[in-house]
């Protein structure tokens, strides 16, 4: 998977000033390191995207007033950057998904933190998917076992889908001082979360804390 950070940092001025690309830009380092996918960030995108449109058509206008090369090329080498930092987010989306198609399109809430185009890539992938299953495979055996999911129609539960692993250990930093934190279900391992403070802990202690935005991933 590439990285946005191996083609540099985003100018100074116009795309790179604003906020947005720095939230675009945390929101990739907060994909790419959670094991499982994180709610779209919808009105980020779009407005980020917006962003790029009126930053393209600035420098149509300057190129058109005869303003300097350099001077346009600036500002499409400002465009191109948060473009390639977009794209390296909806790829890395994309990416995660594919990893665990069945997954999260049996699981309502989780299929519910895709956009409305990863839902329709998903729900593709899956049926495109089934049908090479059965074609190449499950219809040649018993009826027992033909199901995609399960190893046989005894089975209780989805045994043969992947889920993400959550116990996973992440680097994280607060954002905030969260203060006496409970890692666990029985209370036996407590962590004190101090405000730009750098920690290790698993995934699944604080994914709660990632989704409401008081700890960051790195």
């Amino acid at each position: 998977m590439e990285s946005w950070e191996e083609e540099g940092s985003v100018s100074g001025s116009g795309l790179g000033a604003g906020t947005d690309v720095e939230l675009v830009r945390q929101a990739w380092r907060n994909e790419k390191a959670a094991p499982e996918i994180l709610p779209f960030e919808e009105a980020l995108v779009r407005r980020l995207r917006e962003q790029i449109q009126l930053q393209e058509e600035r420098a149509e206008e300057l190129k058109s007033e005869g303003m300097e090369d350099v001077v346009v090329s600036l500002h499409h080498m400002d465009s191109d950057r948060a473009l390639f930092l977009l794209k390296s987010y909806l790829r890395l989306r994309l990416h995660k998904i594919e990893k665990h198609l069945f997954f999260y399109s049996s699981h309502t809430h989780l299929f519910a933190r895709l956009s409305p185009e990863e839902q329709l890539f998903c729900n593709s992938c899956v049926d495109i998917m089934t049908q090479h299953l059965k074609q190449s495979v499950l219809n040649k055996l018993p009826q027992h076992y033909q199901s995609v999911t399960r190893q046989s129609t005894s089975s209780e539960d989805d045994d043969m889908v992947d889920s993400p692993q959550l116990d996973t250990f992440v680097f994280c930093k607060t954002k905030t001082d969260v203060g006496a934190f409970q890692l666990d279900d029985t209370g036996e391992e407590i962590v004190d979360l101090v405000v730009d403070d750098l920690y290790v802990l698993r995934y699944k202690s604080i994914r709660g804390l990632v989704e409401s935005g008081q700890i960051n991933l790195i």
